[in-house]
């Protein structure tokens, strides 16, 4: 176990995805990773407010990718980072697998590749069979064991609908070890209920949603932010967001401008809701340069159908243009 934990920061982190360089450069059987392009998008996000990065999550495609893959990414990124003037930023990187052995071994990879927390998936793979007892016993076995701090990562869409309850993160906050959690689903009930939650630390217990279309209303009730993948396009926009929600006391104009900046979240959420990874990283190459349009791994490899990208385009200018307006004191 970690002998000095340390809590996440408040705000947003982006869930990235990995970048691969283009098929036709890669003498592999799958397109290699591109680390160069990786590190360029991470300094970025840093450069326009993001609080942090996730490696290797869901989007980042850890579950397509081998141990040195993992661990050159991590290790490439964060020596990035530190020669671009951010030592020390923020760095959680996930796990995706069931077994509590090989869970632990990459954490073990990712604390000595330069990450801080480890985002510990929920096992899933046999979905509600896992019951919330046993759920608790597998992440206290992690945590009790695991070299840096966790969070529970709970996302019901791939791990067969197990939905983590507000009862066993209140058991699990207790742990010292595990020190926050990422909900990526809709129940913005049961986000509440944590992040309100008398009986929890919430200095040490984070709570962060996965979905930037519920960001004013999880942070007006206490959750430290969001784990994002519209701000892996638009950073500056959904962390303007984030700042106008967490400023005390909310004033009338700041208000109706979260109003406004929510809207302009929620309706471009959708496309991501709608297309994932690929949909994510066509995005990032047509708005921020970065990457390529061939997608990620297989069995999703590829890009959008021709005329997707152009159905959105209401949702782009309106995006587009608030992203231009913003200055430094907007989203930092």
């Amino acid at each position: 176990m970690s002998s000095t934990v340390a809590s996440p920061p408040s705000g947003v982190f982006v869930p990235v995805p990995t970048f691969f360089k283009p098929a036709a450069e890669s003498k592999t059987l799958q397109a290699t990773v591109d680390v160069q392009t990786q590190t360029e998008h991470s300094v970025f996000l840093a450069k326009n407010g993001v609080r942090g990065l996730v490696l290797l999550g869901s989007t980042g495609e850890a579950i397509h990718m081998n141990r040195q893959e993992r661990i050159d990414l991590i290790s490439g990124v964060r020596k990035g980072l530190n020669d671009a003037g951010f030592p020390d930023y923020p760095i959680m990187a996930g796990t995706l697998i069931n077994s509590v052995d090989e869970t632990l071994e990459q954490l073990e990879d990712y604390k000595q590749a330069g990450a801080q927390w480890g985002l510990v998936l929920a096992p899933g793979y046999f979905g509600p069979v896992a019951s919330q007892e046993g759920i608790r016993e597998w992440y206290g076995v992690v945590a009790d064991n695991s070299p840096l701090p966790i969070l529970i990562y709970n996302y019901p869409g791939v791990t067969n609908g197990v939905m983590i309850t507000p009862e066993t993160y209140r058991i699990l906050a207790q742990h010292p070890n595990i020190v926050g959690c990422k909900m990526s689903h809709a129940v913005v009930s049961w986000h509440n209920q944590v992040s309100l939650d008398p009986k929890i630390d919430h200095n040490k217990f984070k709570v962060y949603s996965g979905l930037g279309q519920q960001l004013g209303p999880i942070v007006f009730f206490d959750a430290a932010g969001v784990i994002d993948g519209l701000a892996a396009v638009y950073p500056k926009t959904v962390c303007s967001l984030f700042k106008l929600a967490e400023t005390r006391p909310i004033s009338n104009e700041n208000l109706e401008k979260i109003k406004k900046l929510q809207y302009t979240v929620s309706t471009a959420e959708e496309y991501i809701g709608k297309y994932g990874i690929v949909g994510i990283k066509e995005a990032v190459k047509r708005v921020t340069g970065y990457g390529t349009l061939e997608g990620g791994r297989l069995p999703i490899k590829g890009k959008l159908a021709d005329g997707e990208w152009e159905k959105w385009s209401e949702t782009w200018e309106r995006i587009q243009k608030t992203e231009e307006s913003l200055s430094e004191k907007d989203f930092k």
